[in-house]
């Protein structure tokens, strides 16, 4: 039980879409990423999707309408929504979802979540 310091986790990777647990919450991976560009279109059929921006501003987009999210600011996306999460520039992203929830919404496709 040592305090999280998620600058310094986040100062140990550099790919982006790839979130890396930093901590388990009640059966959920707290997870840092680092954003760039577009991600795949995707939705989550059993759980909704947290995001915290840390740094930088991103957009999740659905197919009715875009939330732009700034640094501080947070946005939970239903389950079974189909969204798109999508950064200009770097941004740096807290995300929290039931352990073994894939990225992508679907396993085959999901990126492997590592633990640092």
């Amino acid at each position: 039980m040592e305090p999280i310091n998620l600058a310094e986790k986040l100062g140990q990777f550099s790919e982006h879409w790839s979130p890396k647990i930093v901590a388990d919450y009640n059966g959920n991976d707290v997870m840092v990423v680092k954003v760039l560009g577009e991600f795949n279109w995707h939705s989550h059929p059993d759980t909704d999707d947290f995001f915290l921006v840390l740094d930088g501003e991103i957009d999740i987009e659905m197919r009715d309408r875009t939330v732009t999210l700034m640094a501080g600011e947070m946005f939970v996306v239903p389950k079974g929504v189909e969204h798109r999460p999508v950064a200009q520039k770097e941004a740096h992203l807290m995300v929290i979802e039931p352990c073994g929830t894939p990225n992508t919404g679907d396993a085959a496709t999901a990126v492997t979540k590592d633990r640092i």
